[in-house]
């Protein structure tokens, strides 16, 4: 990566606490702050990082959103008595002053407005910024939920005032509804706002009615504000990976924001005591990777809420390690979306499928109850008759740790091709193992005319070799056929223990027969030729009336159909095939390329024909980190298109949960 990752953040901002006793406040510390910061460097993440001083917000930042009476009254809080202090704070929920706070609260506005700064100035590709208070519950004159200014508010506002932004994505992926930034942005369809929040009908904080899925903006912003919420406790890593894929990262790329702002708060990771989810905190390294290719990289991230003292820094250092590049750990635990997750994401799609063409097809809204509301009723009423139950304190494991292999990207390439800048030329790194040699030669080649093939195909055994022992991260090759190339390597790759290989065919030509039905390989094809019938599990063919060169539809059938499919397969290696006839067009084969960097640890192997040399570099980019140019709007996906892919998903759903749009039990139907 080019550009490097700004960490903001300044101990001043630890400087305020309660001094008096609310149960309801007591959980927000200024050692949630210094923790996250020490677990920043004890892994080495700080030194790696742009440092960003902090400023504060001047009175017209913070009037971009707030009111001058709010402003004013906030004011003189530095000046007032404990007893002043408690009084003051009466008028608002949960929420506390401090004497110190309202500077405090100025560096927290302050540190996001200068990240957007550095973002989009060109200093960093992307950052962090590590705050207090919080910001997302606070609205135009009115402190709440532990915050004073809507700090990603006003970040907003700032980036397109200062520098003409057409579109801001703000996703919101603290448990709690961040309802001031949907009250500042929802009648505004430069912003898109996305949120998910525990909500389980209207009973959890805020408890508010528009926070439910059907609140999806008003006037000129109508569709311009996603609200997920969540009728249960104990959501996990595939329930945010579903919601990700088939409603968040299609209508984010259809919207193409010019910059992504995310309210990170980390309360909805396990062991929090107000969230009470299950996702553990590397799933946050995912949902990073996910958004890091849209608005070209530009993404800035600002620490909301998060209250368990180890899941909270667990959950920042995956957030930064994967903004600087390294690549994402091996997802765990993906056994598809529960019936409550399901529920949600089918009401979000159907409550937005007239606004966003690629929600269109989503499933009417289911016509009774959805199943948590009757089993919440149900809950409440034993709650009365027995108390409240005692909750049992979540165990996880440590996040894995995170290696980056010495050589991000290596090339095996014909003499003649330049290597491009920042990789390593493979093939001058070492000779071909004579075995390896030998048992090619039997078993694939007769002639002795085909030496510079062998060589080749040993290269890219022997790099495949050095991924798996995370010498190397990712790898490139120019071969003069993928096929054989492809067929080779996954005959290689299967051989080693627990193995699984994702192969990824962009185009039309006729690919080999590759043994999938032992589960070991998973190929999916991208074309616009029919198949007769599915192949198996682990065969799929996406058929495109246009092929690979229909930006919208092929977008569309990556996001929601591939993403799913590699997740759940998870795989220890990605061999991404470009065949000559792809038709696909720079930018999406970037897209592609990067989004496939989040499956097995970042080990993707790019196989091209040679003749498609002008495609090395711009290829080599994306294998290196830096972020895939923008799609622009897309427009709708071909009618015949979706149908087709509807069709496909599902066909495949049974076997593959991550593809389920919505639970068994609510059928389509008119709205309730």
């Amino acid at each position: 990566m080019k550009m490097g990752t700004a960490l903001i953040y300044d101990e001043e901002m630890t400087k305020y606490k309660l001094l008096w006793v609310d149960p309801a406040c007591k959980i927000e510390v200024p050692e949630r702050l210094t923790v996250s910061y020490e677990a920043l460097i004890k892994n080495g993440l700080t030194d790696r990082c742009v440092s960003v001083p902090v400023r504060e917000a001047t009175d017209a930042d913070i009037l971009l959103v707030h009111s001058e009476e709010y402003l004013e009254a906030v004011k003189k809080t530095p000046y007032m008595t404990l007893e002043d202090l408690k009084e003051f704070t009466l008028q608002y929920g949960d929420v506390y002053f401090h004497p110190n706070i309202y500077h405090c609260a100025k560096l927290a506005a302050g540190a996001a407005l200068q990240l957007v700064d550095s973002v989009m100035t060109g200093k960093v590709r992307n950052g962090m910024a590590l705050v207090r208070p919080p910001g997302h519950h606070s609205m135009r004159s009115a402190a709440n939920g532990f915050c004073v200014f809507n700090n990603v508010a006003i970040a907003a506002r700032y980036a397109k005032q200062k520098y003409g932004l057409k579109r801001v994505l703000i996703v919101d992926w603290d448990v709690h509804h961040g309802q001031g930034v949907q009250y500042c942005f929802e009648d505004d369809p430069s912003v898109l706002y996305f949120s998910w929040h525990r909500y389980e009908h209207q009973k959890f904080w805020p408890q508010l009615r528009e926070s439910d899925y059907d609140s999806v903006g008003k006037d000129k912003g109508t569709g311009f504000n996603i609200n997920v919420p969540w009728n249960q406790v104990g959501m996990k890593n595939s329930d945010y990976l579903s919601v990700f894929c088939h409603v968040l990262l299609p209508v984010a790329y259809e919207f193409c924001p010019d910059l992504v702002l995310v309210c990170a708060g980390f309360d909805s990771a396990i062991g929090d005591p107000e969230g009470k989810m299950c996702a553990t905190p590397d799933i946050f390294a995912h949902l990073t990777h996910l958004l890091k290719n849209l608005a070209g990289g530009k993404l800035c991230a600002v620490l909301e809420g998060g209250y368990n003292l180890t899941s909270l820094p667990q959950s920042v250092c995956q957030t930064v390690q994967t903004l600087l590049g390294d690549p994402a750990p091996r997802p765990a635990n993906l056994d598809g979306p529960c019936e409550s997750a399901l529920e949600s994401l089918h009401c979000v799609r159907s409550a937005h499928r007239q606004y966003w063409s690629s929600l269109k097809h989503a499933a009417d809204l289911p016509t009774s109850d959805i199943s948590t509301k009757r089993i919440k009723l149900a809950e409440e009423e034993e709650k009365t008759e027995n108390g409240e139950e005692e909750t049992s304190e979540e165990v996880w494991p440590e996040p894995p740790t995170r290696v980056s292999p010495p050589i991000r990207t290596a090339v095996v390439l014909p003499d003649g091709v330049t290597c491009p800048d920042g990789c390593k030329n493979f093939s001058s790194l070492e000779d071909p193992n004579p075995e390896t040699v030998n048992k090619l030669r039997e078993t694939l080649f007769k002639a002795e005319d085909d030496s510079v093939a062998l060589t080749t195909l040993s290269s890219l055994i022997a790099l495949v070799e050095k991924m798996e022992k995370n010498e190397i991260c990712n790898g490139l090759a120019l071969v003069c056929d993928v096929s054989m190339a492809m067929l080779c390597l996954v005959q290689h790759a299967v051989t080693t223990p627990n193995s699984r290989v994702l192969v990824v065919c962009v185009g039309d030509e006729v690919v080999p027969s590759l043994d999938t039905d032992d589960g070991k390989t998973l190929l999916v094809q991208f074309s616009n030729k029919e198949s007769d019938k599915q192949k198996s599990k682990y065969h799929i063919n996406v058929c495109l009336k246009k092929g690979c060169s229909d930006v919208s539809g092929f977008t569309q059938a990556v996001l929601s159909l591939l993403l799913p499919l590699g997740y759940e397969y998870d795989p220890s290696l990605v061999l991404l095939v470009r065949m000559s006839d792809s038709g696909v067009c720079d930018g999406v084969w970037q897209q592609l390329t990067g989004l496939l960097l989040g499956l097995a640890q970042g080990r993707t192997l790019v196989l091209m024909q040679e003749a498609e040399k002008a495609w090395v570099g711009l290829t080599a980019s994306s294998l290196l980190g830096d972020a895939a140019p923008s799609l622009g709007q897309l427009d709708a996906a071909l009618p015949e298109d979706v149908e087709a892919l509807e069709r496909l998903r599902h066909r495949l759903q049974a076997d593959w949960k991550l593809l389920q749009t919505t639970a068994p039990e609510t059928g389509g139907g008119d709205a309730h």
